[in-house]
């Protein structure tokens, strides 16, 4: 019986954090154009190991492979950046996905930064702006840029942990020091565990 649970924990999909950072922007390229956006760095943790991962540019082979456990990938504006510009490396549209701002905007009709929303929920802040990330890399200090990369992936992490816990996050209202609450629903989340651990069994 032992054994049975080991491989029924084994054998379900990872719920999977990710951030990424990119050589140029999209001032460089043009407004959506995924495809011309380079890849420097992909930060994500894992709720599985609970740890923590880097990929550099040259490894995306490595980052393909571990996303192949990914049953679950959570984010900030994943559906808008970070998964269509992976899309040249690989595929991560099938997957299930849980976009925090997305989620908010659905709900509020209003987005907002990534920052703000740490700050209000988690009192932490952002270490770095998005536009300084392909300067680290131009200027070659890539472990400030990967060390900025998975600050986010943690902050990410903690809202995502806050809203699972107490159901919601506070956003603020712009031009007066009032909050609304955006309240977010995880049943597909569990769902998608219970379902997994069914066709395992």
């Amino acid at each position: 019986m032992r054994d049975k649970r080991i491989t029924i924990c084994n054998s379900m999909k990872d719920f999977v954090v990710i951030d990424i950072e990119t050589k140029n922007t999209f001032f460089d390229v043009g407004r959506d154009n995924f495809d011309k956006l380079e890849v420097s760095f992909v930060g994500a943790y894992s709720y599985a190991q609970n740890k923590y991962f880097s990929f550099f540019e040259n490894e995306m082979d490595e980052a393909e492979e571990f996303f192949k456990n990914a049953g679950l990938i959570v984010g900030f504006s994943i559906n808008r950046f970070d998964v269509p510009v992976l899309k040249k490396h690989f595929d991560l549209f099938p997957v299930r996905r849980f976009d925090i701002l997305d989620e908010i905007e659905m709900q509020l009709g209003r987005r907002i930064s990534l920052n703000l929303l740490a700050k209000t929920n988690l009192g932490v802040q952002k270490t770095h702006h998005g536009l300084e990330a392909p300067i680290l890399y131009k200027d070659g200090k890539f472990d400030e840029l990967r060390d900025y990369c998975l600050n986010d992936v943690k902050i990410t992490k903690e809202l995502y942990d806050l809203a699972k816990k107490r159901g919601f996050l506070l956003v603020p209202i712009k031009g007066c020091d009032e909050f609304e609450k955006a309240f977010f629903n995880f049943a597909g989340t569990l769902f998608a565990v219970c379902f997994i651990l069914f066709f395992v069994v």
